[in-house]
């Protein structure tokens, strides 16, 4: 039998297998607040793109249930530890309420930090998506303190409850007596907060842990006030425990804001992820050889013009063979086009300017390196050695690596995670499709500008755009964020 609503305090109630169970309103409350804000963050987070949906749910379902269990556990060692010591039964009774905020909110921020470290993903980065969405959450699951008649002041007369106040009034009426509604200002203010940190600060944000600090602070000062005109808190001996923690909350948020913390936390380097053909390596003339001799043979040299020039450098030649040559597999036009390509190579092949000098420093100063090209490895592991470049690359990916190609972001998945590389990646080429394919996975985009023609077209798809591979240098040191998104 199944009951809906049987009391002020119970969601559900129905029985199985011979026992009454029921599913009380405190539950129903949190965990609305808790998938609120999941489901706020994974809309940006997949908007962000470098995380996938499988680690973020994994992320959520776990530290939900970790942060559960430190909230539980706070309340219990500060609220009456001796108690819960000789019964400790009583400690998974969290349907009669008891969960103490903030005890939740730090054993999720360590399991996530352990979490995000393993995985390899940055830490302040899905802080800044998940943070401000965890005051929501927190405004929500407050309405769970009213269900329980918990989270009040001390007593206040009748006639506090006339006006916009008076639907509180049936609610704060405990044991004959009227209390103050300190429940409902923490859901007002920390709703207030989420607004401002989410809508507003998010606008205007520079550097990544910004919307995490402003959420420790923000909740910090309000849980600080709210915590001394509370009648039901947590004590560490004569102090309120709350208040101490918001005032650790404070502290830490406004640091983070200063920068502190950037001096003692050495930031991981960001993976460097190059496209090879015109970004590292000048091979134009010898791709133009290449199709010069497949339309010798196979059409008119002469219409191999300047448009179709620019129409073959980035795209596989699995997509460009088909306009061109119909009429001829695959295969033949291939091991044409590579026979003739090797042919002039040597006379022709020559690293892009300062990039051989580029790949040696970042090798040096330990960068993970990976190039992906729609040339095969073996071939890029040829000329890569030939200029002695080979061992300033940790790995290459080329186009029978894949099933999808760029602008498919495959590639960098595939080198990001078969390594463990860092998953803030840069992605450096000298084409849209470069540019593309690192927008696509959520990367920090580099234009290579080489071609005055597409410069203010590449200018304004990448994050940044450089005419010296020596300014890469620069871009790497710099305290950001390397995802798509930063501005």
């Amino acid at each position: 039998m199944i009951k809906f609503f049987p009391n002020d305090q119970t969601f559900v109630m129905f029985s199985l297998l011979g026992f009454t169970f029921d599913i009380r309103w405190y539950a129903v409350l949190i965990l609305t607040g808790a998938v609120s804000a999941f489901l706020i963050a994974r809309k940006e987070v997949r908007r962000a793109k470098f995380i996938s949906d499988d680690f973020f749910d994994s992320l959520f379902i776990y530290t939900l249930w970790i942060g559960i269990l430190g909230a539980r556990l706070w309340y219990c060692i500060f609220y009456n530890f001796r108690y819960y010591l000789t019964f400790p039964m009583e400690i998974i009774r969290i349907w009669d309420g008891g969960l103490a905020i903030q005890g939740g909110i730090v054993a999720g921020a360590l399991f996530a930090w352990c979490f995000c470290r393993y995985h390899r993903y940055p830490f302040l980065k899905i802080l800044d998506y998940v943070m401000p969405n965890v005051m929501l959450g927190q405004a929500i699951g407050r309405w769970g303190n009213f269900v329980n008649r918990e989270c009040h002041g001390g007593e206040v007369a009748e006639s506090y409850f006339d006006g916009i106040l008076s639907f509180l009034k049936e609610g704060m009426h405990i044991n004959g007596h009227y209390y103050e509604p300190l429940f409902f200002y923490e859901s007002v203010l920390c709703f207030t907060g989420w607004l401002l940190i989410w809508f507003v600060l998010k606008r205007y944000q520079k550097k990544r842990g910004w919307l995490a600090y402003a959420y420790l602070i923000w909740y910090g000062v309000i849980r600080f006030f709210i915590e001394g005109r509370r009648t039901d808190s947590l004590y560490l001996g004569n102090l309120k425990m709350a208040q101490v923690t918001s005032i650790v909350f404070c502290i830490i948020g406004i640091l983070g804001f200063l920068g502190f913390f950037e001096r003692f936390f050495r930031k991981e380097k960001p993976t460097l992820i190059f496209d090879f053909d015109g970004t590292l390596m000048d091979t134009k003339d010898a791709i133009f050889e290449g199709y010069r001799e497949l339309f010798r043979r196979f059409s008119d040299e002469s219409l191999f013009t300047d448009e179709v020039k620019d129409e073959v450098i980035g795209p596989a030649l699995r997509d460009v063979f088909p306009k061109y040559f119909p009429d001829v597999d695959y295969d033949t036009l291939s091991d044409i086009y590579h026979k003739r390509q090797a042919e002039v190579a040597k006379d022709v092949y020559h690293p892009i300017p300062h990039a051989d000098e580029l790949l040696r420093y970042l090798h040096e100063q330990g960068y993970r390196i990976g190039i992906i090209s729609t040339r095969s490895k073996e071939g890029i592991e040829g000329i890569l050695n030939d200029f002695s470049l080979r061992e300033c690359v940790d790995d290459i990916c080329g186009w029978t690596d894949v099933k999808n190609l760029k602008p498919d972001p495959e590639g960098i998945f595939q080198l990001v995670r078969n390594n463990r590389w860092n998953s803030e990646v840069i992605m450096i080429g000298d084409s849209l499709m470069d540019i593309e394919c690192g927008r696509n996975y959520g990367a920090y985009t580099v234009a290579y500008l080489d071609d005055p023609n597409r410069a203010e077209e590449l200018s304004k798809a990448a994050n940044a755009a450089i005419s010296d591979m020596e300014e890469l240098k620069e871009i790497v040191k710099r305290n950001i964020s390397f995802t798509y998104d930063e501005k």
